[in-house]
């Protein structure tokens, strides 16, 4: 059974930051493109960073460029995502998703384009 599973948000201060984690079950997570995404209250779902197969290639959202850094560990099966200078506006929901199985991307993936989802992990960002 594919599974995919987030953890590591919080609440932080402005400045702050945090690590968070995608630990995949049933499946190899290095086969597949992983993309970072959140919702915030109130808004639609966007990108934030992916990281794709075969090359590693990394892409990030313009708004978190220089703060956030995405990682995978193939032999935890698991992808990180590190982010540092919180700000309030990144204040949402975060999840991960894997898009289709060997799909190689050269830019940050739409959220419509990933195929399966975690249940999200909840960051807050405040003083």
């Amino acid at each position: 059974q594919v599974q995919l599973v987030e953890s590591g948000g919080g609440l932080v201060q402005p400045g702050g930051s945090l690590r968070l984690s995608c630990a995949a079950s049933g499946f190899t997570l290095g086969d597949y493109t992983i993309g970072w995404f959140r919702q915030a209250p109130g808004k639609e779902r966007e990108g934030v960073s992916c990281i794709s197969t075969f090359y590693g290639s990394t892409y990030y959202a313009d708004s978190v460029k220089g703060r956030f850094t995405i990682s995978r560990d193939n032999a935890k099966n698991t992808v990180y995502l590190q982010m540092n200078s919180l700000k309030p506006e990144d204040t949402a929901v975060y999840y991960c998703a894997t898009a289709a199985l060997y799909m190689v991307v050269t830019r940050l993936l739409h959220w419509d384009e990933m195929e399966y989802w975690g249940k999200g992990t909840p960051v807050t960002v405040s003083s």
